[in-house]
């Protein structure tokens, strides 16, 4: 089968992971007979010092052309003015709405060989595989009013929370299809006892759920959801949050995993249903940490997990994107770590060397 691709490696450690997950995706591609056409553009501060936009509209163009994007990571101290009218972030917002993405996935999986790893104790990590299902194109991020202004008392700033009945529903019946392929639960994470925007999110949530009496709907305040998260990871199995909630707990979450550079996202335009293509923007869910850029220790997993999504929800290619995952197994179980989840007795690869492992175990 053939696929086009726009590849957009981004800022600071960006190239370096995307380098390693396009090696993973030649590997898949010689394996399994697939052609993958790929095309590369800037965005975020590459493209502002190119072009003077986070996103240039023939970024978007190509995009919008791509069956999928896959995406490194944007921003960095040299974009961060907080007077600056154009910010790297501002590239990742705009291919969001530009490209429909109004669905995050953001998988969580604590590796059985890497329950040591983390700050918390292993008995609690031991056995965590939950999903976050973020909406990514409502909310705080996006609400007017959003400005700051002057008065006589001094300065004053608004963003609004604001969210329709529509924007509700499609983001909940992502999470209810998914949770029906799972262990038929779905949490839905809101505010409800302080915000309007979070009891009509509640009421949606409800109504949704009269149409999958297969699955069982819990409502959990986003403190509680976030004391949950350390206290019994292993509870959560599929979470609907809004988008500013999604933002911060999936953050918290990864530590669940022991490292940032562990954790993939797909970002889709549409309800995952099996054996379909969903056009979706594919990257991990770390930023681009400049200082340890082009030094060869970037932790590529998260990306390569990427990429593993994109074959099964893009791509529809579920037996690929298994069998990247299965190399990143097996690669961990063999003792080889980057830096950042490195432990006493296994062996410390740079970025380019656990690519080039992993793409190895995909070849067979």
């Amino acid at each position: 089968m053939r696929f086009k691709l726009a590849v957009l490696p981004g800022d600071g450690i960006g190239p370096d992971v995307i380098a390693e997950a396009v090696k993973v995706l030649e590997a898949v591609a010689g394996r399994f007979g697939h052609s993958f056409d790929m095309s590369y553009g800037p965005v975020g501060g590459a493209a502002i010092d190119e072009t003077g936009t986070a996103l240039p509209g023939d970024v978007l163009k190509m995009c919008r052309r791509a069956d999928a994007v896959l995406l490194g990571a944007v921003g960095g101290p040299k974009w961060d003015d907080p007077q600056a009218k154009v910010r790297p972030e501002d590239g990742l917002l705009a291919l969001r709405k530009g490209l429909g993405l109004f669905a995050n996935l953001r998988p969580v999986k604590a590796f059985p060989v890497l329950v040591d790893s983390t700050n918390l104790k292993p008995e609690v990590i031991r056995g965590v595989d939950f999903i976050f299902v973020r909406e990514l194109t409502g909310g705080l991020y996006f609400g007017r009013p959003k400005r700051q202004w002057r008065t006589s008392r001094g300065r004053r700033a608004v963003d609004s929370m604001v969210y329709s009945e529509q924007e509700i529903e499609r983001i909940v019946r992502v999470g209810f299809e998914l949770a029906r392929r799972r262990k038929k639960k779905l949490i839905s994470v809101d505010k409800a006892n302080v915000l309007e925007s979070s009891r009509l999110w509640r009421q949606v949530a409800t109504e949704v759920a009269a149409e999958y009496p297969d699955v069982e709907l819990e409502h959990m305040l986003i403190d509680a959801c976030s004391m949950r998260i350390i206290q019994n990871p292993r509870y959560l199995d599929v979470l609907v949050t809004e988008n500013t909630f999604g933002d911060i707990v999936t953050d918290e979450a990864s530590m669940l995993a022991g490292s940032m550079g562990m954790l993939p996202s797909a970002s889709l335009a549409g309800v995952p249903r099996e054996g379909v293509k969903i056009p979706g923007m594919y990257e991990p869910i770390h930023g681009s940490a400049p200082r340890r850029a082009g030094l060869d220790m970037a932790n590529p997993i998260a990306t390569i997990l990427s990429v593993a999504m994109m074959l099964r929800y893009s791509f529809a290619l579920p037996g690929e994107a298994a069998a990247v995952e299965a190399a990143v197994d097996a690669v961990l179980d063999e003792g080889y770590r980057t830096y950042d989840i490195m432990d006493e007795g296994k062996t410390r690869v740079g970025t380019k060397e656990m690519g080039n492992l992993i793409a190895g175990k995909v070849e067979g």
